[in-house]
């Protein structure tokens, strides 16, 4: 009973999410709103300003210009809601010829795997027939082309996206679809600055569906709506950060940093909502020891709660921590999120790595 109860559930959360046409969906692709690198997770996705790696590709690709090595490759694993979904992450940057442009390719996969299809549990006459329940895959693509260069402005890069989106779910329903984001850092002195624009152009995702009468009539049985083709579009949102490079002495160095993300996709359980634009800040940290260990940490995710004792409204938040080690051309990070707010115990165990790659003289 339970795995029916929670196939059907999965499956109907899909067509419920699927059934739209061509209008803006709070949270559309939000896969992408995950983040990439354990070093940005431990300090709450505070990245716009001061990302320099790989990693740019995602956070703000004008921070692929930092790069200083020939090649930089990246990847990242991690699991969610106790292993059931899992997300995979690489990418690679590149400086060119002259490092005044960069280019970078990132490839994203979140997925829940080996889901029952209970569709067809229950015969024609009524009998429960546990050898019909199949298994199915959903799974979000995103592959993420980056482009950077400088600008005749000290200081000032700027950097652009090409996004090409897959989303199935079995063989039953897929989608495609595209967009951009476009952001610029600027450094003076100790100061870095940044802003990015995601999903500048409305990125859209068109959806077909494949269900073959036997799927259809099964739906109807149980009170569902067959969707058909739709279109879904994700919103425009905009982060700005700042951070600055406290050095202290030869050996240490501290690096505070703070977001703020503003949606225009509706108002959102953040730490200032609005019908028009809602505000949802991020602050993190970064000490490092002559830039080999790193210790961070970082707290975000404001949002409004109802509190169990007296049913009041409290805000809550997600602290993270991280620490990250650089050996040569190696770096590997680890961060611990906390998936839900301040008192909740479900934790991610996030690990990344990052090569970078010389070319002998």
């Amino acid at each position: 009973m339970k795995l029916k109860i929670f196939s059907i559930v999965i499956m109907l959360n899909c067509v419920s999410v699927f059934y739209s046409h061509a209008q803006f969906r709070k949270y559309s692709n939000d896969f992408l709103n995950i983040g990439v690198g354990a070093r940005a997770l431990g300090m709450s996705s505070a990245q716009v300003a001061s990302v320099d790696d790989v990693t740019s590709g995602y956070w703000n690709p004008a921070g692929i210009l930092s790069i200083t090595e020939n090649v930089q490759i990246g990847a990242m694993h991690c699991e969610y809601f106790a292993g059931i979904a899992k997300y995979d992450y690489t990418a690679f940057a590149k400086p060119l010829t002259n490092k005044s442009k960069a280019i970078g390719l990132s490839i994203i996969r979140f997925g829940v795997d080996d889901i029952p299809n209970t569709l067809f549990l229950k015969n024609a006459d009524g009998s429960i027939n546990y050898d019909n329940i199949t298994s199915f895959s959903v799974a979000d693509y995103a592959f993420i082309g980056s482009f950077a260069s400088t600008t005749p402005i000290k200081g000032l890069t700027w950097g652009v996206n090409a996004k090409i989106i897959h989303r199935t779910v079995g063989e039953m329903a897929h989608s495609w679809g595209i967009g951009a984001d476009a952001g610029v850092q600027y450094k003076k002195e100790n100061w870095k600055f940044g802003l990015m624009a995601k999903d500048i152009t409305t990125t859209f995702n068109a959806w077909s569906f494949t269900f073959t009468d036997d799927q259809a009539m099964a739906l109807l049985a149980a009170d569902n709506i067959v969707p058909t083709s739709s279109t879904e579009l994700t919103a425009p949102k905009f982060i700005i950060g700042a951070c600055y490079d406290y050095k202290i002495g030869e050996k240490f160095s501290i690096n505070p940093e703070i977001n703020i993300a503003l949606t225009t996709d509706g108002k959102e359980n953040v730490l200032i909502p609005s019908k028009f634009l809602s505000v949802d800040p991020k602050l993190g940290i970064e000490a490092n020891y002559m830039k080999i260990i790193y210790l961070r940490a970082g707290i975000g995710n404001f949002q409004t709660a109802t509190n169990d004792i007296d049913g009041g409204k409290i805000t809550t938040m997600q602290p993270n921590i991280g620490i990250g080690l650089h050996i040569k051309k190696i770096m590997i990070d680890y961060a611990l999120t906390n998936v839900g707010n301040f008192s909740s115990s479900l934790y991610s165990n996030v690990f990344s790595l990052r090569l970078d790659l010389t070319p002998k003289k």
